[in-house]
């Protein structure tokens, strides 16, 4: 299988649960928060605060599940620690790229006091 000049290769290893924990732990996120940013399912605890079961089962060394290398490697762009690649937002249609836009030009909304 050839691969065309402008596709990018990542490596997608499986993370151990110590290595999900650690990067987690290193982005400065909770398990809930970490869950969240993946899409993965949230629950209520038994004292009340939110909690990701399948989170700590993938964090788990007893647990036979692990994460998938893709989305290791997305939660890794996502935190800012992949080792070889960053995110960055592409420039709006037009502009030059480096160029910097405005909150509302990027999709973001604006809040205003009343």
């Amino acid at each position: 299988m050839s691969t065309r000049p402008d596709t990018i290769a990542l490596n997608m290893p499986i993370p151990s649960g110590d290595q999900l924990k650690a990067a987690r732990t290193a982005a400065g996120l909770s398990q809930a928060q970490a869950a969240q940013l993946m899409g993965y399912p949230l629950q209520t605890g038994s004292r009340g605060g939110l909690q990701s079961r399948t989170w700590q089962a993938l964090e788990s060394t007893s647990d036979e599940r692990s994460m998938q290398g893709p989305v290791f490697a997305m939660f890794l762009l996502l935190t800012g620690q992949h080792p070889d690649f960053t995110l960055e937002r592409r420039p709006a249609a037009g502009q030059e790229p480096g160029a910097v836009t405005d909150a509302a030009a990027d999709g973001e909304e604006t809040i205003s006091p009343e």
